[in-house]
């Protein structure tokens, strides 16, 4: 009996089905490609970094591409929902909080006033006032992203696989791949089968090495296991404005060199998600554990630290804590880009742990680079070339 799979031409196949790839794959099917999109674990999953109910999207970034692939990403988010037929995101106004004198903070104050974002300037007393479950601890001021939100995590990636498999797309989960062989038409092997296709997106998070390896190619990807923890407010009530928690991003705040945010968690109602941005290296096919090379980060004493200090209306000791996975880049900044020896397999990896808002808009960059078409954007902030002293060597 033939293997699953055997014999099967598509035009484009995408390897992860997280958020990146789902969106990536539903572009190529939009666009009428026959598209194949694959993922190693059975869907729905919690190995990777697209689970959850929520996400902070925001335009409060320090490099304007980020403000101008949030402004597109926006508009792609409202096509979905209306396609889908489904709420995948709620506004909610985001603080940004840090100290006026801090260097990234001001390079997000200056980034936002390039791109014209509607904000408002808040001083440390303005913004115990008007937001008390904030406490500026160290004279930090805030400023104001009206344009930010919350996306459903999971209803938004479950909506876009629908969307893709509306589009004729193939979705097939519990499929590890075994081998690439590269060409004009490429060949996966799985464990369930063999596919040819035309052209080839890597969309797999912690994996990526994994499978670019043999393909000559290694990134400096660092897989991080992150705690999310949930905090009960000592005393119940409206925590923000008027009954209206804003999100936060706290940068620069303790003295520390990662940043904070917060948001009202929808998972747990009546409690308040606060997260270190960082946390410990990690094999990510043992995800519950740290890699046994790097020492752990203190991310939890580092937490509640914080909360202490500015967010003295909570209990610093999580009622609930639940672990997500990065895949961080040295400069936190995206890969997206073609493999460097073989132009029909295309790369979306190091979303660093702020990438799910921009998928959308990641998706359609993807699909043109797969497509050979001018990408939308200059991607030269995410390029594979800013990692290498010249060209990467091919190994095979």
């Amino acid at each position: 009996m033939a293997a699953e799979g055997d014999g099967r031409l598509f035009d484009a196949l995408v390897l992860g089905a997280g958020i990146q790839g789902s969106c990536a794959a539903y572009q190529l099917a939009r666009r009428r490609l026959k598209t194949l999109l694959l993922d190693q674990f059975p869907l729905p999953h919690t190995r990777g970094s697209s689970h959850g109910q929520s996400r902070i999207a925001r335009s409060a970034y320090p490099r304007d591409i980020y403000l101008e692939l949030m402004a597109e990403a926006k508009g792609l988010w409202a096509r979905l929902e209306a396609e889908a037929g489904a709420q995948l995101h709620r506004p909610m106004l985001a603080l940004l909080v840090g100290h006026p004198e801090n260097p990234e903070f001001q390079s997000y104050r200056r980034a936002m006033e390039r791109q014209r974002v509607p904000s408002e300037a808040l001083s440390p007393q303005e913004l115990a006032s008007r937001f008390p479950g904030i406490q500026p601890y160290g004279g930090e001021m805030a400023v104001t992203d009206p344009t930010a939100g919350v996306l459903y995590a999971n209803k938004a990636l479950g909506a876009v696989q629908d969307l893709f498999r509306r589009h004729q797309g193939v979705l097939r989960d519990g499929e590890k791949v075994l081998h690439i062989l590269p060409g004009s038409v490429l060949t996966v092997t799985t464990s369930r089968g063999i596919y040819q296709t035309k052209r080839l997106v890597v969309t797999a998070g912690a994996w990526t090495n994994q499978l670019l390896a043999p393909l000559g190619l290694q990134l400096p990807l660092q897989p991080l296991r992150v705690r999310v923890c949930y905090l009960r407010a000592k005393v119940p009530g409206p925590w923000g404005l008027l009954g209206h928690p804003p999100c936060f991003l706290g940068i620069g705040l303790n003295q520390d060199d990662q940043n904070f945010y917060g948001l009202l968690a929808g998972e747990y109602p009546d409690l308040i998600k606060v997260c270190y941005h960082h946390g410990s290296p990690t094999d990510p096919d043992k995800p519950h554990q740290q890699d046994g090379v790097s020492p752990p980060v203190p991310d939890l004493q580092r937490l509640q630290d914080f909360v202490t200090k500015y967010l003295p209306g909570l209990d610093p000791e999580p009622a609930v804590q639940e672990w997500c996975l990065y895949t961080n880049t040295p400069d936190r900044d995206f890969i997206l880009d073609r493999h460097p020896h073989f132009e029909n397999i295309v790369i979306g990896a190091g979303f660093s742990g702020h990438g799910f808002k921009f998928a959308p808009v990641v998706g359609k960059i993807l699909c043109e680079l797969s497509l050979g078409e001018q990408p939308t954007y200059d991607l030269s902030p995410f390029r594979l070339s800013r990692f290498f002293q010249g060209p990467p060597k091919a190994s095979l």
